[in-house]
């Protein structure tokens, strides 16, 4: 199993009250599967997503990525596992403006201490994987919603992550571009990643073989989507 948790709480202090955010969660994601994990505002999807990314650590209960139980790791540690095991997209595609397109997919490499050759062989690499191979030197402000987007998907993937996680990745994008974003992710996916979407929206949770819904801090299901 990639990852596995077994009854995780993230509680929230708020003054004199406790917030449960994660209330007893068990859920388990297979290497290669591609999910989406579902639910309203205030549901737990992006507490969820933050103790599944390594981004923090649960309050009570058992996290394990890739065979590593992260549950009471160190900012160092959840770091070194970031960098690693898992890739992010997220909804502002967080580019560097003052960066051109190949810099910013350069970016997780220098933090992993990548040679600046290698760097540029994985960064062309994961640029031609999305097909902007003719906007490396451009800047996030000369780029589409969509090309932008496709910049974080490449800078996603050039430290070979095991999973990749992605919080709202078509919420900034009109339908037919979040349609193509899509559809690279399923190209990925039938490609063996292992990839994992929060989303609101139940048309993109409808495209993944797994939804994986949440409400009140409970996972309320966590089956495959039935063909229709």
């Amino acid at each position: 199993m990639l990852i596995e948790l077994t009854r995780v709480f993230k509680r929230y202090r708020i003054g004199e009250q406790e917030i449960a955010a994660l209330d007893g969660i068990d859920l388990s994601i297979e290497a290669g599967e591609f999910a989406s994990i579902v639910g309203p505002s205030g549901s737990g999807k992006s507490t969820l997503m933050h103790l599944l990314g390594c981004l923090d650590t649960p309050t009570e209960g058992r996290v394990v990525i890739d065979g590593v139980d992260v549950s009471h790791a160190s900012a160092n540690q959840l770091a070194d596992m970031r960098s690693q095991k898992i890739g992010f997209v997220f909804q502002s595609f967080n580019l560097l403006p003052r960066f051109n397109v190949l810099q910013n997919v350069e970016l997780p490499m220098i933090y992993a201490n990548v040679t600046a050759k290698e760097r540029r062989e994985r960064a062309m690499t994961a640029i031609e994987r999305v097909g902007l191979q003719d906007r490396i030197n451009n800047r996030p402000i000369q780029l589409s919603g969509g090309q932008s987007q496709r910049v974080a998907i490449a800078r996603a993937l050039v430290n070979n992550p095991r999973i990749i996680f992605a919080d709202e990745p078509t919420g900034n994008l009109d339908s037919n571009t979040g349609e193509s974003i899509l559809a690279l992710f399923e190209e990925l996916s039938a490609a063996g990643r292992t990839i994992v979407l929060v989303t609101h929206d139940s048309h993109i949770a409808a495209r993944t073989p797994r939804r994986i819904e949440i409400r009140d801090g409970k996972i309320v299901q966590a089956e495959a989507v039935l063909a229709s």
